[in-house]
């Protein structure tokens, strides 16, 4: 099955903006190539670009704090296990003491950085990181792998928390809905919301469908239209029935 998600506020994009990032800077830094540390290091001043908001980590203080009282008020009911829900307020508890631990603005140790800033100046520019223009970029990364990879920790480390807070918050998101099995008649779905809230949506298709949905919502209506996943420069919308499954979340 494919997933897909479509934030209903700015502040669920930004979460999902970031933990994508961080996938890709785990999953770059990891390598050994110097493209792979290049693209860790230019994705990592994207974190720095949607993490800047002023309140954002206020955002995942409280709303881990939320949810730790939601947690507690499940002490002593004999049909939660009291060792799961011991852990799982532990882990709410070190992320938002390692979040408030965070001094000042998020970042601000790597806008400090001047060498890290004309990097990110200059990356801006289309082929703008060649290396007669940053030779001590190009110094860096002929240096050997492991040297680069404890760089590259030193200036990731400290934004770990951000993304400790938000993966909590997005996996119980995820965990708050329930699955309904829809149909798509003739490639369109609409839906009254009816009151119903939430703020995150959980599209699921078969990959054999082979179609791609196009979502609108607000809190009145969601709209729904199954697009033929075709590499063409006008989109075409089925017109056959489209099984799916969506998932209203809401913390």
């Amino acid at each position: 099955m494919i997933s897909y998600e479509y934030p209903l506020n700015e502040r669920i994009r930004t979460l999902l903006r970031l933990e994508d990032l961080y996938s890709k800077i785990a999953h770059f830094s990891s390598g050994d190539a110097p493209q792979d540390h290049h693209t860790a290091l230019l994705t990592l001043f994207e974190v720095l670009e949607v993490a800047g908001r002023a309140d954002l980590k206020v955002d995942l203080v409280q709303e881990l704090e939320r949810q730790r009282q939601i947690l507690l008020s499940f002490r002593n009911n004999p049909e939660i296990s009291e060792h799961a829900l011991s852990g799982a307020l532990y882990e709410i508890e070190q992320a938002s003491s390692s979040l408030l631990a965070m001094a000042g603005k998020i970042g601000q140790y790597l806008r400090e950085n001047e060498w890290l800033m004309a990097i990110r100046s200059r990356a801006s520019i289309p082929g703008g990181v060649c290396q007669f223009d940053l030779p001590s970029y190009h110094f860096w990364l002929n240096r050997e792998p492991d040297q680069r990879r404890v760089d590259l920790e030193g200036w990731i480390h400290p934004m770990m928390p951000i993304r400790e807070g938000l993966a909590i918050v997005l996996r119980l998101l995820r965990a708050s809905g329930r699955p309904e099995m829809q149909v798509a008649r003739g490639g369109t779905f609409q839906l009254t919301m009816s009151g119903r809230s939430a703020q995150m949506l959980r599209l699921r298709l078969v990959p054999a469908e082979a179609v791609v949905p196009e979502i609108s919502a607000n809190k009145y209506a969601l709209n729904v239209r199954f697009m033929l996943a075709e590499t063409v420069i006008r989109p075409r919308q089925v017109e056959r029935d489209v099984p799916f499954e969506i998932t209203f979340c809401s913390l």
